[in-house]
This record gives C-alpha cells, sequence and structure tokens, in this order.
C-alpha cells in the first residue's frame, strides 16, 4: 500500500482527503451517505497517519466525468443556469455555484427552500455528526473549506475546459482558456449582475457603462494585457468606474469566503483542529502593471493595493490558516511576454499572512519536482532562517500536490524522502493532535470598512494573541 510506504519509509504525516459533495450528497438533497469516507478514515487511522479534510463542493478537474455536482443541483442549474458563475458572452460554468446564489432561496422544495450557504452549512453538520470519531480523536487536524472553483477563493476565470450554453434550440461552446491569457469577469448571472446594478445605482454610476465591454474592453480569456483597454498600462482599470468595478468583484469575493468560514466556525467549534481556505496562485502578468490575471480571478492586487492583506485579514479574524501553491516555482518565463513572477508572488502573501498573524500551509503547483524545486519550497518554509532575534516566521505544513506513480521512480522518491525529513527539520514523528491545530472559535465577521483599510499599502506586525 502506497501510503503505508511512504508512512513508514518516507516518514509523512498525514494525507489529504477530498470529501466530494457530488458523491455524499448526490442523489437527493439531506440524503447523506458517509459509509465510504468512514472506512477510508478508518484505514488512515490504522496507520497512525493524520487527515486534511477538504469539503470539496466543486466538480472534480481531475475526473470531470465521474465527480460532478450533486445530481440535483445539477438538475437546477439546467433549469436556471444563473446558478453558476457566468462570463459576459452568458457560458456559464457549471464547476461550482456562483457566489450570486449564497442567499437565494433556491434549491429545494416549495416549503424547504435553501440558499447555497445553507447547503453547504447542511453538508458540514452532517460530517461532523456522522465523522466524529475521526474529529474527536485527533485524527482529523485541518478542514479546509471549499470555496470556489476546484476549492479555491476565487473566480473561475481561466475555465480549462470548453462551456456549452444553448442558443437559438443549438448548443454552443467557448474554447476554453489556454495560458497565460488574462481570464475573464465572471459577475453576468443574473443574481450578480442584480447586486453589481444596485451597488452602482447606490454610488452614483451607470451600470450598464461599467458592465459593457465597448467601455471597459475586457479583451477575451486568451488577451494579453496591452491588447485590451482594460488591462494596458493606464487603462481603464485606474479610473474611477474601474476602480469601483475591481472593488466591487473582489469584495464580493472575500465576504463569501467570510460568510461561509463563519458558518463553518459555528458547526466546528471546541474541535481541535485547523480551518483552512485555499487561495490560487496566479503568478502570470504578477510583474505587469494591470496583475490582470488576478484581477479577473477576483484578487485585486497592484502596485499601488494590497489584494492579498485582506484575505489574510478576514482569516485572522476567523483564525483560519492560507493554503497557497507555487512554493516550487522559479522566476522564469513559461511564455514570452507572459510576466510570471511566482516567487515573488509566494513572497508577498507569505509576508502578508505573516504581518496579520496566521499561518500558512505551502502547496506545490507541479507534480513533477525535481531537487531545485525541493530547495525553493525549504527557502519559503522558514524565510528568516533560524535566527531567535526575529520572528518566528515559517510554514505550518506542506501538502504535496498529488500521490501519483512518478514520485516512486528512485531517484525521485530518495528527493522526496530527503526533502520530507528536512522540513521536519531532521526530528522524528510528532503524533501528538494537540501540536497540529487550534481549537476552533466562532469569532466576528469582516467589514468592508476592513477590507478597504487593509488592502492600503503597510506593514503591520501582529502579534497572534491580540484580540
Amino acid at each position: 500500500m502506497r501510503m503505508e510506504k511512504l508512512k513508514k519509509e518516507a516518514c509523512i504525516d498525514g494525507v489529504m482527503v477530498d470529501v466530494w459533495w457530488g458523491i455524499v450528497e448526490s442523489e437527493a438533497p439531506k440524503e447523506y451517505k458517509w459509509e465510504g469516507y468512514k472506512e477510508l478514515f478508518k484505514m488512515i487511522m490504522s496507520l497512525e497517519l493524520k487527515i486534511h479534510v477538504i469539503m470539496s463542493f466543486h466538480k472534480s478537474r481531475e475526473n470531470l466525468k465521474t465527480i460532478g455536482l450533486p445530481k440535483w443541483v445539477v438538475q437546477y442549474g439546467e433549469d436556471n443556469p444563473d446558478i453558476y458563475y457566468t462570463d459576459r458572452n452568458g457560458f456559464p460554468d457549471e464547476g461550482c455555484l456562483s457566489l450570486g446564489v449564497d442567499h437565494e432561496l433556491l434549491f429545494g422544495k416549495e416549503n424547504d427552500k435553501r440558499t447555497a450557504i445553507q447547503l453547504y452549512s447542511d453538508f458540514m453538520k452532517s460530517f461532523r455528526k456522522e465523522m466524529k470519531e475521526f474529529l474527536e480523536s485527533g485524527v482529523v487536524v485541518a478542514i479546509e473549506v471549499g470555496l470556489g472553483p476546484n476549492g479555491e477563493l476565487c473566480y473561475p476565470s481561466f475555465p480549462t475546459e470548453e462551456r456549452k450554453k444553448e442558443k437559438e434550440k443549438e448548443i454552443v461552446t467557448q474554447k476554453e482558456w489556454k495560458f497565460p491569457g488574462v481570464g475573464e469577469f465572471q459577475c453576468y448571472d443574473k443574481y450578480l449582475k442584480e447586486d453589481y446594478d444596485n451597488a452602482a445605482k447606490k454610488a452614483g454610476h451607470s451600470e450598464s457603462d461599467l458592465l459593457n465591454e465597448d467601455f471597459l474592453g475586457f479583451g477575451n480569456y486568451n488577451s494579453e494585457p496591452e491588447e485590451t483597454e482594460f488591462f494596458k498600462k493606464n487603462g481603464t482599470y485606474t479610473t474611477e468606474k474601474g476602480e469601483f468595478f475591481l472593488e466591487w468583484y473582489s469584495n464580493k469575493l472575500i465576504l463569501h469566503g467570510d460568510q461561509i468560514l463563519r458558518e463553518a466556525s459555528k458547526i466546528f467549534t471546541g474541535l481541535k483542529i485547523d480551518l483552512v481556505i485555499f487561495v490560487s496562485g496566479v503568478h502570470w502578468f504578477y510583474g505587469h502593471h494591470s496583475h490582470a490575471a488576478e484581477l479577473t480571478a477576483g484578487y485585486y492586487n497592484l502596485r499601488t493595493r494590497d489584494g492579498y492583506r485582506p484575505i489574510a485579514r478576514m482569516l485572522y479574524k476567523r483564525n483560519c490558516l492560507l493554503n497557497f501553491s507555487c512554493f516550487e516555482m522559479k522566476y522564469y518565463h513559461y511564455q514570452k511576454n507572459d510576466f510570471s513572477a511566482p516567487e515573488e508572488l509566494v513572497k508577498a502573501v507569505l509576508s502578508k499572512a505573516w504581518e496579520e498573524g496566521i499561518d500558512v500551509i505551502g502547496a506545490n503547483t507541479s507534480e513533477n519536482i525535481n531537487a531545485e524545486g525541493y530547495d525553493q519550497i525549504l527557502r519559503h518554509a522558514r524565510s528568516n532562517g533560524s535566527n531567535p532575534e526575529e520572528p518566528n516566521f515559517k510554514l505550518h505544513s506542506f501538502m504535496y500536490l498529488r500521490l501519483s506513480d512518478n514520485i516512486f521512480e528512485e531517484l525521485n522518491y530518495e528527493e522526496f524522502k530527503k526533502f520530507v525529513r528536512k522540513m521536519h527539520a531532521d526530528l522524528d514523528y510528532c503524533g501528538d493532535a494537540e501540536k497540529y491545530a487550534h481549537e476552533v472559535e466562532s469569532n466576528s465577521a469582516i467589514t468592508l470598512e476592513e477590507i478597504s483599510a487593509a488592502s492600503k499599502i503597510k506593514r503591520i506586525i501582529r502579534d497572534k494573541n491580540e484580540s
């Protein structure tokens, strides 16, 4: 068995397990089937491994034909495709529900309608009840709450599969995004459009102008920034209307994460586990003035505006951890003019998180990591070395994505074992759950004023024990 081999020979601490909404609650609302996961968790527990659980409220990228959303949710989408994120050409992304339906009573029988957040909350309540043995024994040490496409807190702005829609009784397709395109904004379902119209009217803007392609010049999925009116240097993104749109778009995402984490905090209060979210590592065009790909993904991050500190501050208030990828990547261009800067991005996100007083879990992007990649991860893992005079900034843990045949090839396996040993600082395995996690607490929500304050470029070192 692979996990037993990795535990014995490589001394891994645990495994990540996707708990799929589309498997557990597949057939009908509130009919949860946990038997398969109970058997899996028992097997992992018998190996004395810890479990990092992911509440996967999205469609599986690796298994698109086998693990989708629950069948009954898909049926709602057939009648009302606006439950999904939608681009400006009307193509829905069926990989997860739009945050626009977070508070819409759409799902269920007439006398038992639920919002999307209630769907997620009820699922997590069932997990807590049925998996009590593993939660209270210290086997489960982290629960990562899925918040969007691929479980990440972002918009599906760079789809990697074709989207389809019905037009004049025919099915038409939209070609998928190709690296390093800027992507497209995903706020054209009727619920988000209505929300935006209301916000624009309240602020005194013309709502029809602000989402108008001719006015803003967004380009398309595979545009480069300088090919668009919006993202080019000193483009529309720097204007008052552009800034208003970007602030609304990113604020909706942060509040979406905060509101679902509020539910998770209430459900898992008192347990000795870490609550976690995953933020996408959008590294291309990070070196461009507009940070175009980050903007379409929902991260309003510029040289003059901090897009990651507001997320970190929200997590600080919820006592949650941040999971971030790209840790093995270095400075080099994958294609001409991609302005890719993954190393700089990781350093920036780490610094914002640590300054806000939250812990960070690292993850890789590529399955094939060489010795140079492992060394890069180790450099990020303890950015200030072991200087006792400096704050103790270091990674909380590292998630290796994913287990494949490649890792067991002889040279790769030896490199992997050396990497794990170095991450453990040559210390022996610690199985004490008390040393892994924080006790979950239900804390206060973040406000728009706090998001705005956190977006200003500045440095604050925050005490983890600060109230």
